[in-house]
C-alpha cells in the first residue's frame, strides 16, 4: 500500500472515531446517516511535509457532518491550537462535509518528536486532534503523483509574486475593503498538466485549473461574484469580487484544482493548492 493511501485510511478512522468517542449530550454513531443540520464537526489531521528551508508543514482539515448547514467557530476556547505560538491560521467557518488540507500549521526544522493540537468544541462536543512528525505520516504526493508524476497546481496573487503550491500554497494581503464595497481580487494559476482526466485528454473539454473560493475567517458574510471559475494550464489569470457584510479581520481562499479529475481535494495531495488572502474591512 502507498505512504499516501496508508495516511488516508488512517485519517478516515480517525475521524470515526472521534465522531464516536467525543463527549457530547447526543451521542453520534460512527456510521450513522448525515443531517441536513443540527450536527457537529470534528478536525482532521492529514499528515506533514517538508520545506525548503528545513521546516514542516502539517497539514489539516475537518469534517463536517452536516449536509447543507455550515458552521462559524470563532477561533477562542472553542476553536484553538495549542501551543499558542501556533494558533490563528485555522478556519472559522466550516463548510458542509469533508474538506481536506483546509490550512497548515508551519513548524520549526527541530521540532522532533513534538506535536501541536486542534481543538474544536460546538455543541457540546468537543474534539481534540493531533499533529506530529510521524513518518507514516509524511504526504509524498507533493513531490509527484506514484504513476503519473503529477504535482500540485501553482498560484499567485501578483503577475510577477510570489507563488506556492500544495496546501500550505500562497498568502497575500491585507488588502483593504469598506462593507457593502466590492472588492476585486485577482489570482494567477497554471499546472504541469499530468495526470489529466480521460475526458480532458479525449477533448470534451480543454484542461484547466478549477478556482474554488471559500470564507476561510471573518465575522460577517462574504458574497462571492463567482465562486469558481477556470484558467487554462498552460497559464491565466481569473477575477473574483468579493463583499463584506460588517467590519473586522478576515481571511479568503481560494482552493486550485488541477486537470486530474480529482473533485474538491482529496487524499492525494498531489492535485490542488490552496492560497489565501487577507483582508481588512471597514465601515
Amino acid at each position: 500500500m502507498r505512504r499516501r493511501s496508508a495516511v488516508a485510511i488512517a485519517g478516515c478512522l480517525a475521524i470515526i472515531l472521534l465522531g464516536w468517542t467525543g463527549v457530547g449530550a447526543q451521542q453520534q454513531l460512527p456510521m450513522a446517516p448525515l443531517s441536513g443540520s443540527g450536527r457537529t464537526v470534528s478536525p482532521a489531521y492529514e499528515g506533514w511535509y517538508q520545506n525548503p528551508d528545513g521546516t514542516y508543514n502539517l497539514s489539516f482539515g475537518y469534517y463536517n457532518r452536516n449536509t447543507e448547514e455550515a458552521l462559524e467557530i470563532p477561533i477562542g476556547p472553542d476553536n484553538s491550537i495549542e501551543p499558542a505560538e501556533f494558533n490563528g491560521d485555522q478556519p472559522t467557518r466550516f463548510e458542509p462535509r469533508r474538506h481536506w488540507g483546509v490550512f497548515t500549521v508551519t513548524v520549526p526544522a527541530d521540532f522532533g518528536n513534538q506535536r501541536i493540537e486542534w481543538t474544536l468544541n460546538i455543541r457540546g462536543r468537543k474534539v481534540t486532534i493531533p499533529g506530529h512528525l510521524r513518518e507514516e505520516w509524511k504526504i509524498d504526493a507533493l513531490e509527484g503523483e506514484a504513476g503519473s508524476g503529477n504535482t500540485p497546481p501553482v498560484l499567485r496573487f501578483d503577475m510577477g509574486g510570489p507563488e506556492g503550491a500544495g496546501p500550505g500554497g500562497v498568502t497575500t494581503g491585507p488588502l483593504q475593503a469598506k462593507v457593502d464595497e466590492p472588492l476585486t481580487v485577482t489570482v494567477w494559476a497554471y499546472d504541469d498538466g499530468a495526470g489529466r482526466s480521460t475526458a480532458s485528454r479525449a477533448g470534451r473539454r480543454p484542461p484547466s485549473v478549477t478556482l474554488t473560493w471559500f470564507k476561510h475567517q471573518g465575522p460577517g458574510d462574504v458574497t462571492f461574484s463567482e465562486e469558481n471559475a477556470r484558467v487554462p494550464i498552460a497559464g491565466g489569470e481569473a477575477e473574483m469580487i468579493a463583499t463584506f457584510s460588517v467590519a473586522g479581520d478576515y481571511v479568503l481562499r481560494v482552493r486550485a484544482n488541477d486537470a486530474s479529475g480529482v473533485s474538491g481535494a482529496g487524499h492525494a495531495q498531489c492535485c490542488w493548492t490552496n492560497g489565501f488572502v487577507k483582508v481588512t474591512v471597514t465601515q
